[in-house]
């Protein structure tokens, strides 16, 4: 690559937001496009599973309970996610060394636009086969126990996990690129994928798995509201647009995420369903409020009605990336 693009893609210039502005919009539409080619992840692994493989050998090496404190765990923890998110941004300027293309094409693979659309959809189908193959779809997206869920359970599970994850499969890596480029994105995926994997608040990870659970809230904490501000404007051919604001203000800050909520709060305001509630993870019980307890009760038509929001939303991000291009042209002409 012209090295005189490494600047542009890694600045924080008003041409350079332009440019990053310009990619995303084209990520974007090449997602939707081509999806995730199972032709290729086939042959070779997804570089979510190379950051899995790295996050585990962390694991191993230094998440050891036996005489070792959880102080001490805790520490390594923290240390773990701060080497993890300086390795991404290291990454991240390796690969935008390679020019426009190869970035754009990293860019294509770490949105999951397309992948998120699939996934909730294939939820929506199985229910139409009946209530076991939609507990095993619903499996393959959520981390509870599906095995007892009826078909409102089942749905609901699908509409949350599409609400949080467009912020971390979408928004999110896309804030972070327009702000930061590839480094920036990098960094925030391998960041999420460590907290899927040891962010959780059990006997092994709780001290381990804080420092990338930490991390992870501090990166999502603008997305997820951008995210759910996206979704309100989206509800606007429902009607629904000034309900999923006031559910998002009232409820989205009752989650015991301080980011997840937010997104799933707008989104039953949208729809007029209720969402959350007490959820089994487990032999566990996590008891939590619901979003707009007055909505009715979730389906497979609500599902394909939250996929309509998801996708008005992307438009309506992709229509202020075009904006933002024609105001920076607009400022160079002048």
């Amino acid at each position: 690559m012209p090295l005189a693009h490494f600047g542009v893609l890694t600045s924080f210039t008003a041409g350079a937001l332009a440019l990053r502005a310009a990619m995303l919009i084209a990520a974007m539409m090449l997602d939707r496009l081509i999806g995730e080619p199972d032709v290729l992840w086939n042959r070779l692994p997804h570089p979510v599973v190379l950051f899995g493989r790295i996050i585990t050998g962390f694991d191993r090496l230094w998440n050891q309970r036996r005489r070792v404190s959880g102080r001490t765990r805790r520490c390594r923890g923290i240390i773990t996610a701060l080497a993890l998110l300086v390795s991404g941004i290291l990454l991240g300027l390796v690969i935008s060394a390679g020019g426009l293309v190869i970035v754009l094409a990293v860019l294509v693979i770490l949105l999951a636009g397309r992948s998120l659309d699939d996934h909730i959809r294939a939820v929506a189908t199985a229910l139409d086969s009946g209530i076991g193959p939609a507990r095993l779809a619903v499996g393959m997206i959520v981390g509870r126990s599906t095995a007892d869920l009826d078909e409102g359970d089942i749905a609901r599970a699908a509409i949350e996990t599409g609400a949080e994850n467009l912020s971390d499969g979408v928004f999110a890596p896309a804030f972070w690129f327009l702000l930061t480029g590839l480094p920036g994105l990098i960094a925030y995926k391998i960041i999420n994928t460590a907290d899927s994997m040891i962010g959780y608040r059990n006997a092994r990870y709780l001290a381990f798995g804080s420092g990338a659970a930490r991390l992870d809230d501090l990166l999502n904490l603008v997305p997820a509201r951008i995210t759910a501000l996206l979704i309100c404007p989206a509800a606007l051919f429902r009607g629904r647009a000034l309900a999923a604001i006031r559910i998002m203000l009232r409820d989205g800050k009752t989650h015991a995420s301080p980011n997840a909520g937010w997104p799933e709060a707008a989104m039953a305001g949208a729809l007029d369903v209720w969402l959350a509630g007490p959820r089994r993870y487990g032999r566990r019980l996590r008891h939590a409020p619901r979003f707009h307890e007055t909505g009715t009760d979730a389906d497979a038509s609500a599902i394909l009605s939250s996929l309509r929001l998801l996708a008005g939303a992307q438009i309506i991000f992709a229509i202020l990336m075009a904006a933002m291009i024609g105001l920076s042209a607009l400022v160079n002409a002048g």
